[in-house]
């Protein structure tokens, strides 16, 4: 499984709301059926073909050019994890699971 995490940063738009341009950039994402998560600094995603991936990657930095943004700046990071099939709830759980009975929990 393959997860990575989006940021998408629209530059040049005429004022400090990035709010309509990152909507664009997620209804971009529900027209490729990938497997997302918003959350209010990026983007999770997963799936099992980097193509796939990829793709869905380029339809959101393209549609904030769409809804007008003058330059757009992302950034990707990929985690391509081949030795298991972990999901990002798997992962989540993982590291839960570590951090009871420690101050951190």
């Amino acid at each position: 499984m393959i997860s990575a995490e989006l940021t998408i940063i629209p530059i040049g738009t005429s004022g400090t709301s990035l709010s309509k341009y990152i909507a664009a950039a997620v209804s971009a994402l529900d027209k490729t059926g990938i497997k997302y998560e918003i959350s209010g600094m990026g983007t999770i995603m997963e799936s099992d073909d980097s193509d796939e991936l990829f793709e869905a990657i380029k339809a959101a930095h393209e549609a904030v050019f769409n809804v007008g943004a003058q330059r757009v700046a992302t950034s990707i990071k990929i985690d391509d994890r081949r030795d298991k099939d972990k999901n990002i709830e798997e992962k989540v759980s993982s590291v839960k699971e570590k951090m009871k009975g420690t101050h951190l929990s």
